[in-house]
């Protein structure tokens, strides 16, 4: 009898871990990531996951929730990203699927070109150090500053060796940049913000980044530990494979093939 009673709790236990492995809490940032994962809860469900999307309004709580182990994997950052995070927080990550990689852009409601942009004219760049490091880069591709030799991504506007235009700059969180592109001359944008919001055309941008570069793709990531997770893994590879998933991405990105790639295809 006692070792019924061991077998069966053993039974249960295993049952309950088995629950638990398949549920996912999957963190994300409103708009075109949620909405692409939002796309494959219907597949996941029927394939046994159930899958709960939480999400957050900036970048920086995605990465603390997923180290506490409050949520399982986050989608909302690519790799320069994580690993800034990493260095800064200590945090163990690991990328387990490649998402989205899109075009960054710049954008005035004000002026109809870069040459428009008056002396004196505000700039609105991101405040996190690699996607205001794009930003920058991107300013000097449409020639209105030039960065000190080296720094790349990771650039500051510290690292601004000439501002022949002396624009002044105001450092933003990522997601609220589009709601002050009205306010200022120039803005770094990216488009499934802008789609989201609703508020002007994505498609309107001064100038835009390569979008061949993977190093940006947003992808999914987990705590280094987990990263072989069978349950993490199917979700992503239904991810990859959804058909609702491409068609939701190409929907959230005005369906403009120019703003965005699906780099685990490329």
């Amino acid at each position: 009898m006692h070792v019924l009673r061991l077998i069966i709790a053993a039974a249960l236990t295993l049952g309950a871990m088995a629950a638990r492995a398949e549920s996912l809490k999957v963190g994300v940032v409103p708009g075109a990531y949620a909405d692409a994962v939002n796309a494959v809860l219907g597949e996941a469900k029927a394939q046994g996951i159930d899958v709960k999307v939480i999400e957050f309004s900036d970048w920086t709580t995605p990465n603390v929730a997923l180290d506490a182990g409050d949520i399982d994997v986050n989608f909302f950052q690519h790799r320069p990203f994580m690993e800034n995070a990493e260095t800064q927080k200590g945090y163990d990550f690991e990328i387990v699927g490649l998402g989205i990689l899109q075009n960054l852009g710049l954008y005035s409601l004000k002026h109809k070109s870069l040459d428009a942009v008056p002396v004196g004219g505000r700039v609105a760049i991101a405040n996190d150090p690699v996607n205001q490091g794009r930003g920058l880069l991107l300013l000097q591709k449409a020639g209105l500053i030039k960065l000190k030799d080296g720094v790349g991504f990771l650039g500051t506007v510290d690292d601004i060796a000439e501002n022949p235009k002396k624009l002044r700059f105001s450092e933003v969180e990522g997601p609220q940049l589009v709601r002050i592109t009205g306010d200022v001359d120039l803005a770094q944008g990216y488009p499934h913000f802008i789609v989201a919001a609703g508020t002007f055309d994505p498609t309107s941008g001064l100038v835009y980044s390569g979008i061949e570069d993977k190093l940006f793709s947003v992808s999914f990531v987990t705590k280094a530990g987990r990263k072989d997770d069978p349950t993490i893994r199917k979700f992503v590879a239904l991810f990859h494979a959804s058909q609702a998933v491409k068609k939701q991405i190409h929907t959230s990105f005005a369906n403009s093939d120019k703003l965005y790639v699906l780099a685990w295809l490329k």
